[in-house]
């Protein structure tokens, strides 16, 4: 009897000791951060944020994980450079005083074995609000290149632009609301 609680404690240690969070660093490669926003009603113009980076960690077994991402604002991307430049400027981006955007969360909600909503605090021209990012699609693989376990998926969200005081065209009719997706693959450190 002692030697079977005494397994039974052992299997149980090396149980919780096998559950533990992995580093993995966000691949700028496979990591996109995109923007949509209609365009008085006609056309919805779509923007691309092409430097960010970022750590996540995460552990399926426990159902637990962190996520830390920061993007350049200042590096959106619409291919048009005069429609870049006004994105940048005071009348909305203003990333001459606000060059970073920041999404921060503690908390990975899971289904099974699939993270279906990331919330978290976003921090955007200088304003922390809460957001929470809808998993779209979320897998883990082994990457056959790497050699390292590959976890990521597409997440998405409405931002209220108004909420981090960038009210520009309102009164135009531009619509407050944003669809901001982000496309992360994070690579097992």
């Amino acid at each position: 009897m002692r030697s079977s609680l005494a397994l039974l404690a052992v299997a149980a240690t090396l149980a919780t000791g096998a559950a533990h969070a992995a580093d993995y660093a966000v691949d700028p490669t496979h990591t996109f951060v995109t923007f949509e926003i209609g365009h008085f009603n006609t056309s919805t113009n779509r923007g691309r944020f092409d430097k960010k980076e970022g750590t996540i960690q995460f552990d399926r077994a426990a159902r637990t994980g962190k996520v830390d991402i920061t993007i350049d604002v200042a590096s959106v991307s619409t291919g048009t450079a005069a429609f870049d430049k006004h994105l940048n400027s005071a009348d909305l981006f203003n990333t001459a005083v606000h060059p970073k955007a920041r999404f921060v969360s503690d908390k990975l909600v899971f289904n099974g074995d699939k993270v279906v909503e990331v919330p978290g605090q976003f921090t955007f021209m200088g304003k922390t609000a809460p957001l929470t990012l809808k998993a779209v699609r979320f897998n883990c693989y082994d990457n056959p290149m790497l050699k390292r376990e590959v976890c990521g998926g597409d997440f998405e969200a409405v931002v209220d632009r108004t909420v981090y005081g960038m009210d520009y065209a309102i009164a135009f009719g531009v619509p407050k609301d944003v669809r901001l997706v982000i496309q992360v693959e994070a690579v097992r450190q």
